[in-house]
């Protein structure tokens, strides 16, 4: 008899992360795993990278690989040539199903557009934009190295090649007023083809913006009343445009919402590969958390010797709970309480639930919670309250 714990994964399905951590430029706002390096052995990582889908494809053979996600860094500054290499060795292993997404992370700059069309003859189908902002004067306080008109161009080619395509873009930035965001937005959605991620500025530590914010050198940044009203001005234009919220940060035309990402918030399994890569698994019974080293060449040198990771830790039935809880709520369609009982091996607390509803937080249906609109500002504080009783 299967036991349901060591299936669970099939609940969210199985999915396959890449990262390649090379950028042309660090932005400041970011907190990712990204390096800027002047020479990249291409051959090396080609080869690294083929050692680790091997490695990977013999503790989970015959999986059906419902999405892949080449991300970073920007992985559009990787040739198509090793796109094509990793694809084709993924394929090798894993059978694929008939409507897997494949993503590549990409930036909006003429260099990475040129690559638009090499990418998808590789087998890329999915591209997401690290658009970010749709004026010049806010694209150079962010550190990016693309101009507006750059970003619309590789829009532009991005859909001649692609079926899909999503772009990013971040809000409450400096000296944003709300009629400017209502109008970048209303230009957004207008261009937007089924997806789009939108992200409020956060100061992240160990960036540059955190250093110059704590030296005062950051000036303008939204009240908490004001990025609020942005964020609820987010929810109702995009939902009069024909998207939906499905997540806190990613709305969607109906039937394009990210699979990659679903595999995540629906507490799938999914291979993480690459520098400070991180997975979920579930082997022998048991569920692992993995992370990979995190440095370039910690890493290529852990893969080399056989010891890619800088941890692979077991996942106690609370933690399982606590992720799948955390992970599930921040979808518009939440969670099954059945599923968390028996992740956690007890019940949500019907009462804390309950209180909850009441309150205005949490929505329930048969064998099903999620987060209502104010719930999803607080979130934090209702996955507390609902985890206050586990053991």
């Amino acid at each position: 008899m299967t036991d349901p714990i060591t299936e669970d994964w099939r609940n969210g399905g199985f999915g396959l992360y890449l990262h390649w951590p090379f950028c042309a430029a660090k932005c400041p706002y970011c907190d990712f795993n990204s390096h800027v390096s002047r020479e990249i052995d291409t051959e090396s990582w080609r080869l690294t990278y083929l050692s680790e889908i091997d490695r990977h494809a013999a503790l989970t053979p015959g999986r059906l690989l419902n999405s892949i996600f080449i991300g970073g860094g920007t992985p559009s500054l990787m040739p198509p040539s090793l796109i094509e290499a990793i694809l084709s060795r993924i394929r090798a292993h894993w059978p694929f199903a008939n409507d897997i997404e494949i993503t590549l992370e990409a930036n909006p700059g003429s260099v990475e557009a040129d690559r638009f069309r090499a990418y998808a003859a590789a087998g890329i189908n999915r591209l997401s934009l690290g658009v970010q902002a749709l004026n010049d004067r806010d694209l150079q306080r962010l550190g990016r190295i693309h101009s507006a008109s750059e970003a619309l161009a590789a829009f532009d080619i991005a859909r001649a090649h692609f079926d899909r395509v999503s772009f990013d873009l971040i809000y409450a930035r400096q000296d944003q007023t709300a009629a400017e965001w209502q109008a970048e937005l209303g230009r957004a959605l207008d261009l937007a083809v089924d997806h789009l991620s939108l992200y409020q500025l956060t100061i992240e530590p160990g960036t540059a913006f955190a250093d110059r914010a704590r030296h005062g050198g950051l000036r303008g940044l939204p009240s908490e009343d004001l990025a609020a009203d942005l964020y609820e001005l987010t929810q109702s234009m995009a939902g009069a445009a024909g998207f939906t919220s499905y997540e806190v940060s990613n709305l969607a035309r109906p039937g394009a919402q990210s699979r990659h990402n679903s595999v995540y918030w629906r507490y799938g399994d999914y291979i993480g590969i690459g520098p400070g890569a991180h997975g979920r698994l579930s082997l022998d019974g048991q569920r692992h958390a993995t992370e990979a080293l995190r440095m370039p060449g910690d890493w290529l040198n852990g893969v080399k010797s056989g010891r890619p990771e800088r941890e692979v830790a077991l996942l106690t039935s609370r933690d399982q709970a606590e992720e799948f809880l955390l992970m599930g709520l921040r979808l518009s369609e939440g969670i099954a309480p059945s599923r968390f009982a028996a992740l956690s091996g007890q019940p949500l607390s019907l009462q804390r639930v309950e209180e909850l509803v009441r309150i205005g937080m949490l929505a329930q249906g048969p064998d099903r919670i999620s987060a209502t609109a104010e719930g999803r500002l607080v979130l934090n504080a209702v996955l507390a309250e609902l985890v206050r009783d586990l053991r």
